[in-house]
């Protein structure tokens, strides 16, 4: 077998190829362009709310093969806690409504013919006409695929479509949607159950990937940001990083380039990925705990609100707005948006004139790439030209949407080829 793997980036997307490869007996070398692992999926303290934070809410399912896979590998098979059952609450701050989707088991989804496990005033016919979304093709977008303009619609799939491809329905491409759907909502109640980090993405994710990578002898080099590849000519032989550092790729090399597109695109200019500055903003509120229910859903859908979703660990109550770069609100005064987003808060949680003790407001500029059809037809393979070098990341052409399962789905791609 012999040579080593050198993975850029260590991101879900390249520590999935490394734990994969490491574990297949590859040796396995990481480059890392900031002081830490996880990209965009990470924890950190943040001293302002003197708490330990995820940098973005992000939500995998029990259908996540790929993420279920990733955390055995990584000796953590239980590090996200399933919810008991496949149910989503809502809150409809305009209407002051509240109800909860309660999947069934099983892939008949019989739970839309009962009106008390559907969304509230949908009718059963109201879901046969998304049949659209099944035969959709690459240029469609989500509204373009799915007819109804009801409840259903305002209530379901607007709010899921933001979700899953951070864009609105009207931009968003509907095969991605389709997609991420089959492999969990579409099977059944076992399927779609949320899973949660108690301690947060990092302890999840990131931190039990990096131990077991240390102990199948993987390294990582932090602060070391890819600037150039070497070519000869099929072949990348040399990998130039910053401050004049260079690492030579043997005969028996592979690369593995785990990178974000805006950066891909800097080291392998014949690329042409898509615009990856789709933006989510997050704000998190540290709650005093008297003033929170016992019983808080870990999540809640938000209807006619600034937020679209809503996270609530321990002390800490985090809002979701997708699509933040398409929204109206004030992006300077960062107090007045705090204010604002707990207005919301407080009414879906009902705590009456109750405050939080404290706030922050996270931007991810660069969360998602462009999900549009455009912008998917941009997505590259996980192959090159060059024999020895090849691509994961969530930008990557894996048919999954930008999303924890797409960056780790990427990593095993990656991993196959190289190996």
């Amino acid at each position: 077998m012999g040579g080593v793997v050198h993975i850029v980036g260590a991101g879900l997307a390249g520590l999935s190829a490394a734990l994969r490869l490491a574990s297949r007996g590859r040796k396995v070398k990481i480059w890392e362009a900031a002081g830490h692992a996880g990209g965009r999926c990470r924890s950190f303290y943040e001293a302002g709310l003197d708490r330990r934070i995820d940098n973005g809410n992000h939500l995998v399912l029990t259908g996540n093969r790929s993420a279920r896979d990733y955390l055995a590998l990584a000796g953590a098979p239980d590090a996200l806690i399933p919810a008991p059952a496949a149910h989503f609450p809502f809150v409809d701050l305009g209407a002051g409504r509240r109800w909860t989707v309660r999947m069934n088991a099983g892939p008949l989804p019989w739970w839309i013919a009962s009106p008390s496990r559907r969304i509230p005033d949908t009718r059963l016919r109201d879901y046969l006409r998304c049949a659209g979304l099944a035969s959709a093709g690459p240029d469609a977008t989500v509204a373009e695929a799915i007819s109804e303009r009801g409840p259903l619609w305002r209530r379901f799939w607007e709010p899921m479509t933001l979700a899953v491809l951070n864009a609105p329905p009207e931009r968003a491409q509907a095969a991605l949607l389709r997609r991420a759907l089959c492999e969990t909502f579409a099977k059944g109640a076992a399927h779609c159950r949320p899973m949660f980090a108690p301690e947060g993405l990092g302890a999840a994710l990131v931190e039990p990937a990096l131990a077991r990578l240390k102990a199948l002898g993987g390294e990582i080099a932090y602060f070391t940001p890819l600037k150039a590849i070497d070519r000869a000519g099929n072949r990348a032989v040399r990998l130039r990083f910053g401050e004049g550092r260079a690492e030579e790729v043997g005969p028996r090399d592979r690369v593995v380039l785990a990178l974000p597109p805006a950066r891909l695109g800097a080291v392998l200019p014949e690329l042409d990925p898509p615009d990856d500055r789709r933006a989510i903003l997050n704000a998190h509120f540290v709650v005093p705990a008297a003033a929170l229910p016992r019983a808080a859903p870990p999540m809640i859908g938000l209807l006619n609100s600034r937020a679209h979703w809503m996270f609530t660990r321990g002390d800490v109550v985090s809002l979701t707005v997708s699509a933040a770069d398409e929204t109206d609100m004030p992006g300077g005064d960062r107090d007045a948006l705090l204010d604002l987003l707990w207005t919301d808060a407080r009414k879906a949680l009902d705590l009456g004139s109750a405050n939080y003790a404290k706030g922050r407001i996270l931007v991810e500029r660069r969360a998602t790439f462009d999900q549009s059809p455009s912008g998917v037809a941009k997505r590259p393979g996980a192959s090159t030209g060059l024999q020895n070098l090849f691509l994961a990341g969530d930008a990557v052409r894996t048919g999954l949407p930008a999303t924890i399962e797409g960056a780790i789905r990427s990593g095993e791609i990656a991993a196959r080829l190289a190996a």
